[in-house]
């Protein structure tokens, strides 16, 4: 289900296709063709190292891969920990040609949002992906977040200083959303663990002090040196300092 990768202008969103190549080439050029930017994984360990350096806006998986590959890619996807740099909640769309109950059944219990029986139309797979990208946008909230010179397109998953791109791995996109909806406010290390992460106990982790520092030195870096995430020790965060 999956082929070579290429690049569009002004792409929208981008999808992670896992799957044997060149099966999936054709997917691959039609999801160009609207505008996608496609990133490939032929097994699960290449989808933890894609997964590990880029945010892809929604995974497809051919669940007909040998020795439940299809199957452990929608697990590891779903697996996603606090000290993990991508959004467990990303949507996956799963793809079989042998569409047989009890294995839809098992693919949604892994943590696929839907499954397809192959073969079917381009279009049907296309349509089934934005709906599940529009559902996860939804949840994000559309709109634009400005701070500064900071820009988050929540809906685009971008972000830009002085029209410069950032890239940003998915929990920290989600770090800085968290801070940027009110820029001046401490917000604590227990709050953001739970909005950003989904973590309701905090333990002993770092991971949020680890993605704060990741985060800091990525809008130094495209923003000249300025000060962004401020750490106020003892409390938790805030995007600017007080006398930004």
């Amino acid at each position: 289900m999956i082929g070579d990768v290429m690049t569009t202008q002004a792409p929208h969103h981008s999808v992670l296709l896992v799957g044997p190549r060149p099966a999936s080439g054709s997917l691959a050029a039609d999801l160009e063709a609207d505008r996608f930017v496609v990133m490939l994984a032929a097994d699960p360990d290449e989808v933890k190292g894609v997964l590990n350096s880029a945010c892809p806006s929604a995974v497809i998986v051919d669940l007909d891969m040998p020795s439940s590959g299809g199957l452990e890619a929608v697990g590891l996807v779903r697996e996603g920990g606090p000290d993990d740099p991508w959004d467990a909640a990303i949507p996956v769309l799963g793809v079989s040609g042998a569409c047989e109950p009890h294995r839809v059944v098992r693919a949604l219990e892994r943590g696929a949002d839907e499954v397809v029986g192959t073969p079917v139309a381009y279009v049907e797979i296309l349509a089934r992906l934005r709906a599940l990208m529009r559902r996860a946008d939804g949840e994000w909230s559309a709109g634009v977040l400005r701070v500064d010179d900071i820009v988050i397109d929540r809906r685009a998953r971008r972000v830009t200083i002085s029209d410069a791109p950032v890239v940003l791995s998915a929990k920290e996109l989600g770090l800085l959303t968290a801070l940027a909806r009110d820029p001046r406010r401490v917000v604590s290390k227990q709050e953001l663990l739970r909005d950003v992460w989904g973590y309701k106990s905090m333990g002993r982790t770092r991971t949020v002090d680890s993605h704060a520092s990741r985060l800091r030195r990525k809008l130094a870096a495209a923003s000249g040196g300025r000060r962004y995430v401020v750490n106020v020790w003892g409390l938790g965060y805030r995007l600017v300092a007080d006398d930004a």
